[in-house]
């Protein structure tokens, strides 16, 4: 009779160890809910303090992004924009060079297309296989493990890390070619950014003739207009409190890259474009680390004081 396998192998065999690069907002909270399922997974950040937290915790510390990799079966990265997402990808010690055949890159920044096409053509050149999987959902959302993950790519490496996406979001959607997750994630941050301009403006619309800021969140909250978001930001964006859970420098760049997408396919964008030039201004006022709600400060700047 075959002796049984102790249950701490069989976990260990049964459990692809996973490489968790970049620990901001999001991604700390990401790598959080795959340390509490029970993974095997080793962190990297390049300030190194953010690893602490997780390391006392239970995670292993990453010392590059390549030796990460090396030491990783599938290895997630959250960046902040698209020159960080290449050179932790593709730098000097970057994750390629630790990755190799049966290993996994999972890039779930918010990144252009041509910048998500670039890393993945470094990550098969090295034998290992690519998926893009930008997340709609900000800081709470990774906290609950309620992220929606747009992805594109390599099948086979979607089958392989669904178990992780579910771990760490509510929905996964498969969308075929890589560039067809970042343009999805960039049409979605779009109308997001629109759509709180608009909730903005028409606060401090109805502020300026009078009307109860909070009665209005209450009114829209009740009609075909309602959504979740402005039910969430209303009352914080009422009393000027504006706790980051998505960094409004980062929405103004999800906005950027999808005008340039849009003019990639000769696509007018009047509103977005609108839209761009207030986060722009917000931005040059100092506000780029609030939330992306604190755009409605703009409506009360000075646009030449605002400029730099």
């Amino acid at each position: 009779m075959a002796k049984p396998v102790p249950a701490s192998l069989e976990r260990e065999q049964r459990l692809p160890s996973i490489g968790f690069l970049g620990l901001g907002t999001m991604g700390t909270a990401m790598a959080r809910n795959l340390l509490k399922a029970g993974y095997d997974v080793t962190v990297w950040n390049r300030t190194t303090s953010k690893c602490d937290a997780l390391v006392s915790e239970g995670a292993k510390r990453g010392v590059t992004p390549k030796q990460t990799a090396a030491a990783c079966d599938i290895t997630f990265a959250m960046l902040a924009d698209p020159a960080g997402a290449v050179d932790v990808a593709c730098g000097e010690d970057g994750a390629v060079k630790g990755l190799g055949q049966g290993k996994g890159y999972v890039d779930v920044s918010t990144v252009d297309g041509d910048t998500s096409k670039a890393i993945c053509k470094a990550v098969q050149a090295s034998g290992a296989e690519f998926l893009e999987a930008p997340v709609s959902g900000s800081k709470k959302p990774a906290e609950d493990g309620t992220l929606i993950f747009l992805t594109a790519g390599d099948k086979s490496l979607y089958d392989k890390a669904a178990p992780f996406f579910d771990v760490m979001g509510k929905s996964r959607f498969y969308l075929g070619e890589v560039g067809n997750g970042a343009a999805m994630k960039l049409v979605v941050n779009m109308i997001m950014g629109s759509m709180m301009a608009s909730f903005s403006e028409g606060l401090t619309l109805g502020k300026k003739v009078g009307l109860d800021p909070a009665t209005i969140v209450q009114v829209v909250g009740q009609g075909a207009i309602a959504a979740p978001m402005f039910a969430l930001k209303g009352p914080s964006m009422i009393k000027g409190s504006y706790p980051p859970a998505f960094a409004l420098k980062h929405q103004q760049k999800d906005i950027r890259l999808a005008l340039a997408m849009a003019e990639d396919v000769a696509l007018p964008t009047p509103v977005a474009a609108s839209v761009n030039e207030l986060y722009k201004r917000a931005k040059a006022a100092g506000l780029g680390d609030q939330d992306f709600s604190a755009i409605i400060e703009a409506f009360e700047l000075d646009p030449k004081q605002s400029n730099h």
